[in-house]
């Protein structure tokens, strides 16, 4: 069985192997357990060249998120989905 930090681990190793270039501020939003598995939700800003303080100050980006449901006793990730939001600031 995997405990909830290799579960997290897990996820970022995937997203990061599925999307290679650099995404900024990437972080855990939301742990659960549901059953034997974990769902991690990893959030992170995207649209925006990071380079250019601009963009950062005008906020030319927005903030999306992936869930991951990850095996509890494997640590196998079963799916990756898009996690929608109402209302982000």
């Amino acid at each position: 069985m995997i405990n909830v930090k290799e579960a997290v681990q897990k996820a970022a190793e995937y997203f990061t192997d599925l999307y290679p270039r650099k995404f900024a501020n990437v972080l855990v939003e939301e742990i659960e357990r549901t059953g034997s598995d974990w769902l991690i939700t990893l959030g992170y800003d995207d649209g925006a060249d990071f380079s250019d303080a601009f963009s950062q100050i005008q906020k030319k980006y927005r903030r999306r998120f992936k869930l991951f449901q990850i095996d509890g006793e494997t640590g196998e990730v079963k799916s990756m989905k898009i996690r929608e939001v109402e209302h982000v600031e």
